[in-house]
């Protein structure tokens, strides 16, 4: 009898299935243990290694009780800021007898579609008659625009 000649004892014994997919054996890729080796979980996409959340870090609104629902300064959102044009630009972007409104403003890109005051101040010169409607314009605008010909309209 040699050792090479000697019967298995087990033929082929069917091996555990383990890992499913990755092509990386036991684990998959994922390491030993914890829970980012876990299916289904996740860190949020504000969480700095068990470090204070950043939210927290800055103070609270004024006003915040239970009610508000965003409570800190740093997430609240800013409103649009009124946009402002002096009349030497609308004089340069527009020709006579054109009509200015916020929805021809917004239609050229002159003006973010979240913005909704829209107001005209007197700098410049307005050499042609330009047609201006829904705006709210300075006192001195109104006097230039109805001196180069044009119309106001509230």
């Amino acid at each position: 009898m040699e050792l090479h000649k000697l019967p298995k004892s087990k033929a082929n014994p069917k091996s555990r299935r383990v890992g499913r997919g990755g092509k990386k054996g036991f684990s998959s890729g994922r390491g030993s243990k914890g829970q980012k080796a876990r299916s289904g979980v996740h860190q949020g996409a504000d969480f700095r290694g068990g470090d204070t959340p950043i939210w927290k870090l800055f103070p609270k609104r004024r006003g915040a009780n239970k009610k508000t629902p965003i409570k800190h300064r740093f997430f609240q959102l800013r409103n649009a800021d009124s946009a402002v044009f002096n009349l030497e630009r609308i004089d340069r972007l527009f020709s006579a007898g054109d009509t200015v409104s916020v929805a021809v403003l917004r239609e050229r890109r002159m003006i973010r579609p979240i913005q909704k005051k829209i107001k005209i101040l007197g700098q410049g010169v307005l050499t042609k008659p330009i047609n201006f409607s829904g705006l709210k314009l300075s006192a001195q605008t109104k006097e230039k625009i109805l001196q180069a010909g044009g119309r106001v309209e509230e």
